[in-house]
């Protein structure tokens, strides 16, 4: 077996050019430049929080009968977040981490070996995957279809590593709405900030022009590993196309997402130290009682297309 590639976390000017016109070359490099500082960028932990949040994707879509799967693989694994929260929470037993960046797979690895964790992994092109037919239990993912190029490809490569009556579970895909509406809003916010931080009365609040540079130059990295956006209908056929079957789709976060994404993109434009415990619980339990009223009021009246997140599942027969 080949030896992975290492991670490449300062890509070059030239390198950098090339994957505007590359998408996977894209994904690569905005990942593993992302990797060390990917956890807590989006607030990502492996205590109950997240233990809850992912379990809770996963319950909502998937329901609990069968837990914990035996074996169960990760397509695009980033930092490890959904597996290894899912693992913590009694879904997963064993467990296998891929991405198509070397970085998060590295990442994943140590954020696993630290909380005791069985897991192991490899760096995969998920229209590619490097396993047997009929290998896992379950695969799972979260915020990864809406960076791969060839999205049937990559479903029936999810068929063919199951094993028969095997499940997927995929979570916090965006949907063509919502991401509509979510990148205004942080846009707006962006702007509004980096411009008020310019006075003299909040200049403290500004970060450093070399940190919101780097920021802006990742920011339009990201609109290239950004590739689809979803109608969970639509979602749903290319998964009946592949050949999963029982295939369903949900959706969630509207009032939480319009929220959410303002508050994530005013963290990200001033200084880490300016805001602490407080208003971290500010915005948690916010986005928390957000949810809920999504969840148990918004969802049973509104169509589900208005939502920002799908998620979806299936099996494979047999």
């Amino acid at each position: 077996m080949a030896a992975d590639p290492a991670p490449n976390p300062h890509a070059t000017a030239e390198q950098v050019q090339a994957a505007y016109a590359d998408p996977k070359l894209a994904n690569v490099l905005y990942h593993d430049w992302e990797a060390g500082t990917y956890d807590e960028k989006w607030s990502i932990s492996y205590d109950q929080r997240c233990i809850d949040y992912a379990t809770g994707r996963f319950r909502a879509v998937a329901g609990d009968q069968g837990w914990p799967y035996p074996t169960a693989m990760e397509l695009g694994c980033g930092t490890g977040f959904f597996l290894l929260n899912l693992m913590q929470g009694g879904v997963i037993a064993k467990g296998s981490v891929t991405d198509l960046s070397p970085g998060m797979v590295e990442v994943a690895l140590r954020n696993a070996k630290g909380l005791g964790l069985d897991v192991d992994g490899r760096v995969a092109d998920a229209e590619r995957l490097p396993y047997d037919d009929n290998s896992f239990d379950l695969v799972v993912g979260h915020a990864v279809l809406h960076h791969i190029p060839d999205l049937p490809t990559a479903f029936r490569e999810v068929r063919r590593v199951l094993k028969p009556g095997g499940r997927f579970v995929f979570a916090g895909e965006p949907t063509r709405i919502g991401d509509r509406y979510a990148r205004k809003l942080g846009q707006a916010t962006w702007w509004l900030t980096t411009n008020l931080t310019k006075l003299a009365p909040l200049r403290s609040w500004r970060r450093p022009q070399s940190e919101l540079d780097e920021s802006s130059r990742a920011a339009a990295l990201e609109a290239v590993v950004d590739l689809h956006t979803f109608d969970p209908t639509e979602l749903e056929t290319t998964a009946r196309d592949a050949g999963l079957v029982e295939v369903k789709a949900e959706t969630e976060e509207l009032t939480a997402a319009l929220f959410g994404w303002p508050v994530r993109t005013f963290e990200a434009a001033v200084p880490r130290e300016k805001l602490g415990f407080g208003w971290a619980m500010f915005a948690f339990r916010t986005w928390q009682r957000l949810s809920w009223l999504d969840d148990t009021v918004l969802r049973k009246a509104l169509p589900r297309e208005l939502f920002y997140n799908v998620m979806i599942t299936g099996r494979k027969s047999g």
